[in-house]
């Protein structure tokens, strides 16, 4: 069987952490940022720990062992 392929999407935009989280970055962060506050814009630039519903597919996408 051949080696599975890093998604190249995928790691551009995510990385996994040492214990094994996914991070990524905030939405709504591209356009309309006029009625967003200073305080909330700057909260969504930090990176995000992406969903445990999601966390399964990006690993997957990432080509991470699941543990």
């Amino acid at each position: 069987m051949p080696k599975a392929k890093t998604h190249s999407g995928a790691k551009k935009r995510f990385k996994v952490t040492a214990t094994g989280k996914v991070r990524g970055r905030h939405s709504f962060t591209s356009h309309i940022l006029e009625k967003k506050s200073r305080k909330r814009k700057r909260r969504l630039g930090q990176p995000a720990v992406i969903s445990p519903d999601d966390v399964k597919q990006v690993k997957t996408l990432l080509g991470v062992k699941r543990s």
